[in-house]
């Protein structure tokens, strides 16, 4: 008997190799800050758009001003008090040097109003208040709560975010006035007392030298620097990773953003402003 022929298995034939397929390459993780920046963007047009569709939630509105304002006035005014002191007295030492100590209340009160005040309350919105809003969206977040809502057709922007980023706005520039108030008499009373200075010539350099701009600057920066707060904690509690454990790092986040953008922006609308706005006198 003959031995069976093998059957060879059906397949490509022996002098073709299969070509291999290439491997979709992955995004590089260069694109993921432009990725989370378009979302930030994104979210907050969202929230300019949500701002103007009713029903207006008033009663959160509120109840997140409330809060805000609770936490932040009296760290706020302890901590405008040693600002402008340090800046009353490094302007004082400036000015007895060069021989203009006529110009020392001056000089220091715009510091105080332009620069020191819109910072001083965007920091502790930012850190106080942000970090609490972002920890309650990044609660609600984990829990599914937000899903619930769209699920029931309603908004968790125009339900939860618009209340708290138009309270933290508010706030802000409420509390500016504060600020820059209270720094203000703080630097007026280390510069009289410890410096030896005339309180005629403190007010009338500061009537000299100052114009109404300034406080329209000073205010305009606390409103920009509050919604930013606000848009930022928002965007950071929407968006948590990894659980509770993602929740707080999400916290750590928005305040860390937060301060980097809070300081960029201030000098790109003080140089808007120094070019636009002449000096007084010039």
């Amino acid at each position: 008997m003959t031995a069976p022929i093998p059957v060879r298995p059906p397949g490509p034939p022996a002098d073709r190799v299969p070509e291999k397929v290439p491997e979709q390459r992955r995004p590089t993780r260069l694109f993921a800050p432009l990725r989370e920046t378009g979302r930030l963007f994104t979210l907050a047009g969202t929230v300019c758009r949500e701002t103007f569709r009713r029903p207006f939630q008033v009663r959160e509105f509120i109840e997140q001003f409330w809060f805000v304002a609770s936490v932040t006035i009296l760290p706020a005014a302890l901590v405008s008090i040693p600002f402008g002191a340090v800046i009353a007295l490094q302007v004082g030492s400036l000015t007895q040097q060069l021989g203009a100590q006529s110009f020392t209340g001056g000089a220091s009160v715009l510091a105080v109003i332009q620069q020191a005040s819109p910072i001083i309350v965007a920091l502790l919105v930012s850190g106080a208040a942000g970090s609490a809003i972002c920890a309650d969206l990044g609660s609600r977040k984990i829990r599914e709560e937000l899903d619930a809502m769209e699920v029931m057709g309603v908004s968790p922007v125009q339900r939860l975010v618009v209340p708290r980023v138009l309270a933290t706005m508010l706030v802000a520039v409420l509390l500016n006035g504060l600020v820059s108030v209270v720094g203000t008499l703080g630097g007026y009373f280390f510069n009289v007392i410890l410096q030896h200075g005339t309180p005629g010539a403190y007010l009338s350099s500061f009537s000299a030298l100052a114009q109404l701009p300034d406080l329209y600057i000073s205010e305009i920066k606390a409103l920009i620097f509050g919604f930013i707060a606000g848009i930022v904690a928002a965007y950071r509690g929407l968006n948590p990773r990894g659980g509770p454990k993602g929740v707080g790092d999400a916290v750590n986040q928005s305040v860390v953003i937060t301060f980097m953008l809070l300081f960029f922006v201030n000098m790109v609308l003080t140089a808007i402003y120094l070019q636009i706005v002449p000096a007084k006198g010039s």
